[in-house]
């Protein structure tokens, strides 16, 4: 149901385009940038943040269209994960990681049988994996994962490295993330992707950071693949003293700006500030600094009334989670003041206005896009 509703709400993002009130036409593109914070005061106490730059074309994300079309012919590779990840899997440490994910044949029982099998469905394709990205990974084990572990550590979902998936694991020499960015971000992304900014620049920026580690995955679907290309920075410790959040302050700059490439048109979802809130106890949220989007239910979700305006939509808006989107609209840029708030006792009270149905079905697709593409890879549990 997840891959029907990813590749539904994907197809959308590259087809879907409609006239409204407004003058500019509404696009939908295939490549999108998200910037995330994750203030975990339940658990870890850690601040995580990430930027993601996704699509689910090869002319914006370059694996080569024979490997990708291989790949996703096959009914056994459910993902492939290239990272610098500590620990990537149980036993190996100090080592950066290719990840091939095979499905289980039902027919194969016993450990070892398992493990000898996926090995060889692996097998078929490290070679032009490695020549693909200009690595050297050799066999180190096949891992079986029985928990999140891995899951909770590469920042992706069950699909990539939830219990019950299996792992082909190749090891490498530890790259340090800045090196190791460059070079994958270059093989990757084309140059009109790398010289119009926008987030990757503050990617490009954080992998400078000690805490920095970078994750690419590529997830086979039915017509085309999900490729994302993320760099994450840990900051330890930091949740339980934070009361006024500033997402820009944990990217490292005054201003965020999104990416030239959308400059040809009016692309307003995609490009997304994500910030979530996970606290032991209820928290509210008061004090906003920017603006908020008026919004309406549908289907249980907070649906933007007008997505030229700039500013947040807040579901939910209180409780143990808290979960913030900033939409740039007919925007670019936005400093870091204007994205401030405060965890506070004041609950928000959004402005309610009169909803245009003209454009209600793309922005349930959008939001349903950029919704499936997060959580299939990096989703949150209540």
């Amino acid at each position: 149901m997840k891959k029907s509703l990813l590749l539904l709400g994907l197809i959308a993002l590259v087809s879907i385009s409609t006239s409204y009130a407004y003058s500019q036409e509404i696009g939908l593109a295939t490549f999108q940038e998200t910037a995330q914070i994750i203030v975990d005061k339940s658990i870890s106490q850690n601040v995580t943040t990430s930027i993601s730059l996704q699509s689910t074309s090869i002319q914006e994300i370059k694996i080569p269209a024979e490997l990708e079309q291989k790949i996703r012919d096959s009914d056994r590779i459910e993902a492939v994960i290239v990272t610098n990840q500590d620990q990537c899997v149980l036993g190996v440490r100090d080592q950066s990681c290719i990840m091939i994910n095979v499905a289980r044949n039902p027919e194969i029982r016993g450990i070892f049988a398992i493990q000898d099998e996926t090995k060889e469905v692996a097998e078929q394709y490290i070679d032009e994996i490695n020549q693909a990205f200009d690595t050297e990974a050799k066999f180190h084990s096949v891992f079986v994962h029985t928990n999140d572990a891995s899951n909770l550590a590469l920042e992706t979902s069950g699909k990539v490295s939830g219990s019950g998936a299996i792992s082909a694991v190749y090891t490498m020499p530890m790259e340090d993330t800045n090196s190791m960015y460059e070079k994958i971000s270059a093989i990757l992304l084309p140059k009109i992707i790398r010289d119009s900014g926008g987030f990757y620049n503050i990617a490009k920026n954080l992998s400078h950071e000690d805490n920095s580690k970078m994750t690419f995955s590529l997830i086979p679907m039915d017509t085309s693949s999900l490729l994302q290309l993320k760099l994450s920075v840990d900051f330890p410790n930091k949740a339980s003293t934070i009361f006024e959040v500033s997402p820009l302050e944990f990217l490292k700059v005054d201003n965020i700006k999104r990416s030239d490439y959308f400059s040809t048109g009016f692309y307003p979802l995609n490009s997304i500030i994500q910030v979530v809130i996970l606290s032991p106890e209820d928290e509210t949220i008061s004090n906003i600094k920017g603006n908020i989007i008026p919004t309406q239910i549908i289907d249980n979700e907070k649906i933007p009334t007008d997505i030229t305006n700039e500013g947040w939509v807040f579901d939910p808006q209180e409780g143990q989670m808290i979960q913030g989107k900033y939409i740039f609209g007919e925007e670019t840029s936005v400093n870091k003041e204007k994205l401030k708030f405060t965890l506070g006792d004041q609950v928000i009270q959004p402005e309610k206005t009169e909803f245009d149905e003209s454009i209600v079905v793309v922005i349930i697709i959008s939001i349903v896009a950029i919704a499936a593409a997060l959580f299939y890879l990096k989703g949150y549990k209540k």
